[in-house]
């Protein structure tokens, strides 16, 4: 695919993405589409070399890989780790707040996100919900309104007359609940939000028991700029990095590779990964441990097999923006449509040190794709990755990469064209090395 193209899947892919556990759903359908067959964590496992497996787990993080055919405890593992969730706004418990004859819902902030760029959007609502079955079993369904349901106003300049100078600041308690109906005097309030639910997902209200709701843009993917060389859509980071490591995965030469190859991508890493399906979590060791006890020909294996792999973690990274010169690090100006960015820090906020880096600049060199290095300004804290604590959690030397954007977390993100066929080819170059 020319660069445009694949850019338009990658709009089609996180279109149909509004939450993390869409994002897995969207995922699952690419790989059974190439014939990957879906593992459970419960039950025991039968690997042959040359299979295509998956697991899930908790609905929003999920492995898969492709057994080599090569000794793994020669080769060890090829890792592509990335994440599924971003910053933003999730539905509270009891959600429905009533005033002034309009009913709002109030939300909670998610991670990290610029909190103005949700004003005046078409937002809706997408996740999952918990319910009784039939049975009396406890089931989840995934649930999205494709309509805009919700709408968080502006205050008019008239009443923030220094808003062009002090900037918009939304008090996280008492400005950020989105408008979503007119009140109705017959109806119970705190009922109206379980019969939305009921509503779009076919669930009688009273077996609804709870949910997990994302607060998003309904405004579709673009391409944009006189020659259409960006595009634009939420989620970028870091569905981006998701999308190009399934598109290496899904490579002709990835899915007959001899090594072994794995894709993880995990929820939870914008609020630090600790839980059971973070990148802190358990989710990534186990996979890796069964894969080993299934293919590996000797006992207590896995430890060798681990010493001799290699991961990189795909999180997007910062491209300069003009605009704003004074927030960059002198001499390290990341620019779009210029190539994968290795990012680097002597705290550790990434996991890549001179001999990863070294390794992912010759993957870059072999692939023939330009690359850039990435160092955060001194007197500004950095951001982290899944990179540093999936390497601490494995002992497995990894490097932190990333495609530049502008506006990250940011309801609306950009990023350029270029870059992202870049990042996929190189990541293709990783996987199809021997």
């Amino acid at each position: 695919m020319i660069a445009s193209q694949q850019v338009q899947d990658l709009l089609d892919f996180i279109d149909a993405s509004p939450s993390p556990w869409h994002a897995v759903a969207t995922i699952e359908q690419r790989l059974q589409a190439f014939q990957f067959q879906r593992l459970n964590e419960s039950d025991a496992w039968c690997l042959n070399p040359g299979g295509r497996y998956y697991v899930v787990r908790d609905d929003s993080s999920i492995a898969a890989f492709v057994v080599g055919r090569q000794d793994l405890a020669e080769t060890g593992f090829k890792i592509l780790g990335a994440h599924t969730d971003s910053p933003g706004l999730r539905v509270k418990p009891q959600p429905v707040l009533e005033s002034d004859q309009l009913l709002r819902l109030a939300v909670e902030v998610y991670g990290g996100p610029i909190l103005a760029t949700f004003t005046d959007r078409d937002l809706s609502l997408a996740g999952r919900i918990a319910y009784l079955d039939d049975d009396g079993t406890i089931a989840s369904r995934l649930l999205r309104f494709d309509e805009a349901l919700l709408r968080l106003p502006n205050l008019a300049i008239h009443m923030n007359r220094g808003v062009n100078e002090d900037g918009l600041k939304l008090h996280k308690q008492n400005e950020l609940a989105p408008i979503f109906a007119s009140s109705v005097e017959q109806q119970l309030p705190s009922d109206r939000l379980r019969q939305l639910l009921e509503h779009q997902s076919g669930i009688v209200a009273d077996r609804i028991l709870s949910w997990e709701l994302n607060v998003y843009d309904t405004q579709k993917g673009v391409l944009w700029g006189e020659e259409q060389q960006f595009y634009a859509d939420s989620q970028l980071d870091n569905l981006a990095s998701c999308h190009a490591s399934l598109s290496a995965l899904l490579a002709e030469k990835s899915l007959n590779s001899d090594s072994t190859l794995v894709c993880a991508f995990f929820d939870h890493e914008e609020i630090g990964s600790e839980s059971c399906k973070g990148a802190a979590g358990s989710f990534l060791p186990d996979v890796l441990e069964r894969i080993a006890q299934g293919v590996c020909h000797q006992p207590d294996q896995y430890r060798r097999v681990l010493a001799n792999s290699f991961m990189i973690s795909a999180d997007m990274a910062h491209a300069y923006q003009p605009n704003f010169p004074t927030a960059y690090e002198p001499n390290h100006k990341i620019l779009v449509n210029h190539g994968p960015v290795i990012k680097l820090n002597v705290n550790h906020r990434y996991a890549s040190e001179c001999i990863s880096e070294a390794m992912f600049m010759r993957i870059c060199q072999q692939a023939d794709v330009p690359y850039q290095k990435y160092a955060h300004r001194g007197d500004l804290p950095c951001g982290s990755t899944i990179g540093p604590i999936a390497s601490a959690k494995l002992g497995i030397r990894s490097v932190d990469v990333g495609s530049p954007m502008w506006a990250m977390h940011s309801l609306r993100e950009s990023a350029g064209v270029a870059d992202h066929l870049f990042m996929i080819q190189a990541l293709r170059g990783f996987f199809g090395n021997h």
